[in-house]
């Protein structure tokens, strides 16, 4: 028994590590954004099991999916946009994630709740990449989700609907392959909620505190990522 888990634990390690390298290799990670992504995903593994690292992967793959689709058409006047990720986006994708999972390997009386939020974490930020990469692609209209005026795409705060849509189907899909592997129940709903929730966050402190240059992008990911989770968790209690 002892060493059928020591070797399921190895091989864990070894996939996770070899996947992070690829992902350098391949241009999509920088190498401390690398070294991130494999911390992210032993953490979700071992506070969320096989069923985390697939969520983990679903955002992941969905996220470089959306980003590399059609990005000639994102790239602004006097922008550039890198794939690349680093140590810092990367946490503020996973960072909630991961720490979920401790938490869960921590109290596994209830491992269950946070398990669900950190479901709940990665739907957030998979809608918000989808409705971001693919809004700027597919949006016919944009507007500032305060003001509800009109803008140009790609400034902070600036929302579609047809990115909205595109957001909310992928927090969807991270709460469908949740109840997949967690069970099917209420709380499936409580994950696509909160992903959704937490996208509508971001945008908002996209066209506040964003704008206003008091914070930056990577802690407005991380806000809707944590939004996202305690959203789950309130409607857990609730």
């Amino acid at each position: 028994m002892h060493l059928s888990f020591f070797f399921e634990a190895f091989i864990t390690l070894a996939a996770v590590i070899a996947v992070a390298v690829l992902c350098v290799k391949k241009r999509k990670l920088t190498p401390g954004g690398g070294v991130m992504a494999a911390v992210v995903g032993l953490l979700v593994t071992a506070g969320a099991g096989y069923g985390g690292l697939l969520l983990l992967g679903a955002f992941f793959i969905m996220g470089v999916a959306a980003t590399s689709h059609k990005k000639h058409l994102k790239i602004l006047p006097g922008q550039t946009h890198p794939e690349q990720r680093t140590a810092g986006q990367v946490f503020a994708n996973g960072g909630a994630a991961a720490i979920m999972a401790l938490l869960a390997l921590l109290n596994p009386d209830i491992d269950d709740m946070y398990q669900m939020m950190l479901a709940a974490s990665l739907a957030a930020a998979t809608a918000d990449t989808l409705s971001s990469e693919l809004g700027m692609v597919y949006g016919r209209n944009f507007y500032n989700i305060l003001t509800f005026k009109k803008e140009a795409k790609g400034l902070d705060g600036v929302v579609s609907l047809e990115g909205t849509l595109l957001g909310a189907a992928g927090a969807g899909i991270l709460a469908l392959l949740y109840g997949i592997c967690f069970g099917m129940d209420e709380s499936v709903w409580f994950v696509a909620i909160a992903g959704f929730a937490g996208n509508l966050v971001d945008s908002l402190l996209g066209a506040t505190l964003e704008r206003k240059h008091i914070i930056g992008n990577d802690a407005v990911n991380f806000g809707n990522t944590l939004f996202g989770a305690i959203t789950a968790m309130l409607l857990y209690l609730l």
